[in-house]
Order: C-alpha cells, then structure tokens, then sequence
C-alpha cells in the first residue's frame, strides 16, 4: 500500500481519489484549506489545514510519502497562478525529502488536436479556449515546470468530467491526442489515477484520457 498526499482533495476528482485511495488500502494525506466540511473520515486518512500557496502550512507532511497527487482546480475565470504556483511549492517541498512521484491534472483543451474535426476545432478554439484562457495558460505553465523538474512526473489531460459510477472502458494515449474525446466520469478518472501510480510506462508523460 502506498502513502499518498492529495492536493484538492475536497474538488469531485480530488474526492474520489481519496475515497478509492481509501478503499484500496492507500494511507492518504489530504490538504485541506477548510478541513471542517470535509465529508470523509477514515482511520487511514491525514487532514492537514493548509494551502497549496503556502508551503509553510504542510512544510513537514512529505516524509515518507510514496506519490503526489494534485487535483488542483478553480472555479474562477479570472486570472490564476494557482496550478503553477501550486505545483511550483508542491515540486519544492518534494525535493526537501526526495520524493520523485508526482500526477497531476491539467485538461484535454488546453492542445488542440491537429488531427481533429473541424467542429472540435472550432469548440475548443473559440468556446472552452477563450472561457478557461487563464486557467489554460496556467495548467501549460505548469507542465512546462514538471518537464523541466526531472520529476516521474505524470500530466493527465481529461475531457469534460462527469459524476457517475466507474464504467472502466475509457480509452488512454500517452504523449499524443485522442480522437473524439468526449466525457468522463471522476470515479473513472480516479480509477486511472490509483492504477498508474508506479506504473514507469507513464513517468514524464502526458495522457490523454475520455470514453
């Protein structure tokens, strides 16, 4: 079993990661800028109050830990440094303890797929592009940092998610698009997550990932 730290546990990805987590044995850190109105509680479980832009807040909680998991997010459409400033406190405090195993979200439309039809061209291009602009170019820099961090690190790029139960037929690429991406659900996407976690085949890649 492994021990795991989640950044936005309390997102719907970041929830299911830590229930599965659980569920499979894993000893999870979770850390949480509101640990009250954290629905999950477990005896294997960590909740640490702190904040991904303040390191000083869980400077101490990666001892030991196997994997780094970062389902970081916002909600906002205004500017935002929270992925690379996040990640860019996340890689630092790693190296303190030389743990090398990160995973973290970013999102299928941030790239545009070349190969592409002329519809999804347009949709991402013209519509998600230009509503998440900042978030988008935050989740590139982000990448761009856990290139450059000589990390195992692992970007996953999911298409829209979903609520819903595992369904376990949802097609991967590594380092290249998939074709006609569509949704998600969180639990599958969770389920991808918690299976690659020391799988050396997705250390410094990207993955496309969509039913």
């Amino acid at each position: 079993m492994k021990k795991i730290i989640i950044f936005g546990a309390s997102g719907g990805t970041g929830l299911e990661v830590t229930s599965q987590a659980l569920e499979a044995g894993h000893h999870v850190t979770a850390i949480l800028r509101h640990p009250e109105v954290f629905p999950v509680r477990h005896e294997q479980l960590r909740i640490i109050k702190g904040d991904v832009l303040e390191p000083q807040t869980y400077e101490n909680a990666f001892f030991g830990v196997d994997a780094v998991i970062s389902c970081l997010g916002t909600r906002s459409r205004e500017f935002t440094t929270v992925y690379s400033e996040g990640v860019a406190n996340i890689i630092s405090e790693m190296k303190k303890v030389e743990v090398t195993r990160i995973i973290c979200l970013s999102a299928g439309a941030v790239e545009i797929d070349p190969n592409a039809s002329f519809i999804m061209k347009f949709i991402m291009k013209n519509i998600l592009q230009r509503l998440f602009k900042y978030s988008y170019a935050d989740m590139l820099l982000m990448e761009k940092m856990l290139l450059d961090s000589k990390l195992d690190w692992t970007v996953i790029r999911p298409p829209r998610l979903m609520n819903g139960d595992k369904k376990q037929n949802y097609r991967t690429s590594l380092n290249d698009f998939i074709p006609n991406m569509s949704t998600l659900n969180r639990s599958d996407l969770a389920d991808y997550i918690l299976h690659h976690l020391d799988d050396e085949k997705t250390y410094k890649c990207r993955v496309d990932i969509s039913y």
